[in-house]
């Protein structure tokens, strides 16, 4: 029966609909046929126990689920959900003990595990999640161990300066992040005596840059609270082992997803569950070839059931596909299957889960930008950075003197040269050079940076104003300044004389009477190695 209802009612209702009550008249059907037989069997391997049976719904939801006033017209099997407490159960306990064994040994686990003092644990949990948002484990390993024996302490952290955050930052990425974990640091220090809040609706309310996912990360494995927590990692699980192929993105799906990891947490081993799940997704769920063979919870994920259905159905030549999906509304389409217009593919088998979403593409722009050195300034040569503004894109960040790219190259030189003149003096226009060009991709932008060079010949600027600084080239390289930053520098040094060669890996042009790639090109990979991440990695969506 299709009924009009609200969204959190109707995820109430399907959490308590009894299995007994779906498709009856399909299993019929299905039992009539021996292929339909054998993949039903195949489907029903993980349901232990009565029809009827349910799982309350926990009563400590974790904070922020949003709750949408308005009504959608829906039908939904409760075959995309958890239906009693055995398979509750052996879910739970098929990814602990498999998380047990397997889990890698990383820098901030050993440190919740062996820290006793919970506000330095859960400020140890804290930094970590924050670094590995939309950032890969093995980048943060090194950017984690260096920034917690920096501030070990959130009253350390809390008496750091913006530039000393922005400068370790460098090169991670996303450097708001880190703007904002000094911001909470100092929240915590100065108005709530330095005692860290211990429930996830507590953190995500009094914490800035804290968002749901953090809140209930810090919660769950610093202070045991039972709360779930949903990152792409565990939409991905979750979407798989209940073939949710809607929209993971939509507001119904998100939901669901949250409802189903409160669900599924254990309450005796919250964050143990919870980073079970995340690593799951991170090392055998992957988005490209999964290693269904070693997952814990093969029987009782549903993309895999489906697949094995699907291959048996065609090695026995059946006419269609088994009706394995037992999820068949009354009346209109399913909600949370996959739509219509998006077949299955066998050639993905549990790839087809989660649905993937559209991407905007980033904004292109432009812009033009100089190193000004000073080759022969006393104490040897330096380069001159100035400041970004303290909100906005790569907020705090070092960066050479830019201006937003004209239609002309000769208005662009023009203009370039007075910005150049506003920090530095009077300037000998003859002198720029044009180099090259850099592309770089941050979340939401895609930036060309034209490059170009400006040596001063035995010139001083008399001052400097502030928000400039005249920096060496070893001061430079550990500055607070951006990987887009780094790759312009390398094309500068490739047109000096003396600068060893190397690989050529980066998105870097130059000007087309040169026959040969730049040295700066040649150089790149050599001078970025320590640095693998970049402005723009390759997870999700994320914010400046």
């Amino acid at each position: 029966m299709t009924l009009r209802v609200s969204r959190r009612s109707l995820l109430l209702a399907i959490m308590r609909k009894p299995r007994a009550a779906m498709g009856s008249g399909r299993r019929k059907q299905a039992a009539s046929q021996e292929g339909r037989k054998k993949c039903a069997l195949s489907s029903s391997r993980a349901k232990t126990s009565a029809p009827d049976e349910t799982i309350p719904e926990h009563s400590g939801a974790p904070a922020g689920l949003a709750r949408q006033p308005e009504e959608v017209e829906a039908s939904v099997s409760p075959y995309h959900l958890f239906r009693d407490t055995a398979e509750v159960t052996a879910f739970r306990r098929g990814l602990l003990n498999w998380y047990d064994r397997k889990k890698r040994d990383l820098p901030w686990r050993r440190q919740a595990e062996d820290e006793v003092d919970l506000n330095r644990r859960a400020y140890a949990v804290w930094v970590s999640e924050v670094m590995l948002q939309q950032t890969q484990v093995a980048t943060v390993i090194n950017y984690y161990t260096r920034w917690m024996q920096k501030w070990p302490t959130l009253q350390d952290l809390a008496g750091a300066s913006l530039e000393e955050v922005n400068q370790l930052w460098a090169g991670l990425g996303y450097y708001s992040r880190g703007r904002r974990l000094q911001e909470g640091a100092r929240k915590v220090v100065e108005e709530l005596g330095g005692h860290m809040p211990h429930t996830a609706e507590t953190l995500q309310r009094l914490l800035p840059g804290v968002g749901r996912y953090t809140a209930g990360a810090i919660a769950s494995i610093a202070f045991g609270q039972a709360t779930g927590v949903v990152d792409g990692n565990v939409v991905r699980v979750l979407c798989r082992v209940r073939a949710i192929g809607a929209d993971p993105s939509s507001t119904l799906v998100s939901q669901l997803l949250w409802r189903l990891a409160q669900q599924l947490v254990d309450p005796a081993r919250p964050g143990d569950f919870n980073q079970a799940a995340m690593e799951l997704g991170a090392t055998v769920c992957t988005p490209q070839r999964p290693l269904c063979s070693q997952c814990p919870v093969q029987n009782l994920c549903r993309a895999r059931q489906r697949v094995e259905c699907k291959r048996l159905s065609a090695s026995q030549n059946l006419l269609g596909s088994p009706d394995v999906e037992e999820c068949a509304p009354n009346t209109g389409q399913c909600q949370l299957c996959p739509p219509p217009s998006e077949p299955w593919d066998q050639t993905l088998g549990v790839a087809n889960f989660p649905r993937k979403t559209s991407r905007r593409p980033p904004r292109e722009e432009c812009s033009a930008t100089c190193v000004l050195e000073q080759p022969k300034a006393l104490g040897g040569a330096r380069i001159l950075l100035v400041q970004r503004p303290n909100t906005g894109l790569l907020a705090g960040l070092w960066e050479f003197p830019s201006v937003t790219l004209v239609p002309s190259e000769q208005h662009q030189r023009k203009a370039l040269l007075k910005e150049l003149q506003s920090w530095a003096g009077p300037l000998p226009a003859t002198h720029l050079r044009y180099l090259g060009e850099v592309v770089h991709t941050f979340s939401h932008i895609k930036l060309t940076y034209q490059v170009y060079g400006l040596t001063l010949e035995g010139q001083t600027p008399v001052t400097t104003p502030p928000g400039a600084r005249w920096l060496t080239r070893e001061e430079f390289h550990t500055a607070a300044i951006s990987t887009a930053m780094k790759k312009v520098f390398c094309v500068y040094e490739g047109h000096q004389p003396g600068t060893c060669k190397g690989s050529k890996r980066s998105q870097v042009s130059i000007p087309s009477s040169r026959k040969k790639p730049s040295l700066g090109q040649q150089v790149l990979d050599t001078f970025l190695r320590p640095h693998i991440s970049t402005d723009a990695p390759s997870l999700n969506t994320a914010a400046q």
